[in-house]
């Protein structure tokens, strides 16, 4: 193996030059709001060029590379969409094209999460030709994620193309170490309805945002004392948005929603959360004010719908699973080094590979998730190459695990 290992660092630093140009191009397309063609069909183009037997679009809209027949699954997974630039005034430089500064690139989309597309995609393909994909069939998957996570792979496994893997590898920033779990989350909106009245005879009205302050008050109360778990940490809760109704600023509101993001740890159940919530309604208001968690049926731009509750359970995979196992192996052969496994402190596509359809996943990917979704947003340009390695030497230390167990 150790020549084998030799040769992916050897092809890897070859094909730097290759994999950062790649790297650049796909950033600079803009994929916000999960328009993901453009930046799909460049990926796809690369795959195409590196030899991967099957390359499309599924029916969502995310890309699909494939290589291989074997009887084992691995999916990557990469989500190719981002969040939104805010006001573009607000960038010292073009969020798209970037920033490169002290061997970093700021842009848009770097660290979350076209960082880890470059490093899968050839690592995948250096694995097959050193041999190291025998018995293997294993799925880049570029996939929108940012507006309901889950919601893709949940398509991949029950639609198109309808394959169940084995095993998941999420690219999300991990900071180069494995991950392997994260809080689950529930979205929920609270409607307090009133009756509106002129400004001037408010006392004539049922002014719904003022119902719904005590609400407000014990959430911000609520979060201090949720429960914890010794590896997933503390739940939380937060509001996060609000709306108004009112016939006009001079006239009392008869509707005021809020919108809350609540996280839930090991030991919270969705039921459990959405009850706290309606336990904070005073007694009095209990039939003016109502609770509802979320749902998601919004179409992606191929007009597919696939209609889910916005609820995302919390996973954790056990540190002596050979997949976890696998990642810390390679880890240490690619870098002689040790590093703690860790977890996401923000939610990924696991809640459904793992939460949902209980198919063992971890993540690994350059960057810092702290700088997801900021005007800083960066990643370092060695991790973005040095993760291609992982990715390629990753399929044959899970092979050489799950033989040690069978």
């Amino acid at each position: 193996m150790q020549h084998k290992i030799e040769a992916i660092q050897s092809r890897v630093q070859a094909q730097r030059e290759e994999i950062l140009r790649f790297f650049r191009e796909i950033v600079a397309i803009p994929s916000m709001e999960a328009q993901i063609r453009e930046v799909g069909e460049r990926i796809g183009q690369e795959m195409r060029k590196l030899g991967f037997d099957e390359v499309r679009f599924d029916k969502m809209g995310n890309i699909l590379g494939r290589i291989g027949n074997g009887p084992r699954i691995m999916v990557y997974d990469s989500h190719i969409d981002t969040v939104g630039i805010g006001d573009p005034k607000a960038w010292p430089w073009d969020p798209f094209e970037g920033k490169v500064e002290n061997g970093i690139l700021y842009a848009r989309g770097a660290c979350d999460e076209k960082g880890s597309t470059p490093g899968m995609v050839y690592g995948l393909a250096i694995a097959r030709d050193l041999g190291l994909l025998e018995g293997w069939t294993v799925y880049y998957f570029g996939n929108m994620e940012e507006w309901c996570d889950g919601l893709a792979p949940n398509a991949f496994v029950e639609v198109d193309p309808k394959v169940r893997p084995d095993f998941v590898v999420i690219g999300e920033p991990t900071r180069m170490h494995v991950y392997r779990g994260h809080k689950g989350r529930i979205e929920l909106k609270v409607t307090a309805t009133g009756r509106s009245a002129h400004a001037a005879s408010h006392y004539l009205g049922e002014n719904a945002l003022y119902k719904m302050l005590p609400v407000i008050a014990g959430i911000r109360e609520l979060d201090a004392y949720l429960a914890t778990h010794e590896f997933l940490g503390k739940g939380t809760i937060v509001v996060t948005d609000a709306q108004i109704s009112t016939p006009s600023i001079n006239a009392v509101p008869d509707r005021f929603t809020i919108f809350i993001d609540r996280r839930l740890t090991f030991g919270e159940s969705k039921e459990e959360a959405i009850q706290q919530v309606r336990d904070l309604i005073p007694g009095y208001l209990r039939h003016q004010i109502t609770v509802e968690e979320l749902f998601y049926d919004t179409p992606s731009y191929t007009g597919f719908v696939f209609p889910v509750d916005k609820y995302y359970p919390a996973w954790a995979l056990e540190e002596s699973h050979p997949l976890v196992q696998a990642g810390q192996e390679t880890l240490r052969q690619l870098w002689k080094v040790e590093r703690p496994t860790g977890k996401w402190n923000f939610s990924t596509n696991g809640t459904y590979w793992a939460g949902k359809a209980g198919i063992p996943s971890i993540g690994f990917g350059p960057g810092d998730e702290t700088y997801a979704h900021r005007i800083d947003e960066q990643v370092p340009l060695d991790e973005v190459v040095d993760a291609t390695a992982f990715y390629a030497l990753l399929p044959a230390m899970l092979h050489q695990e799950l033989a040690k167990q069978a």
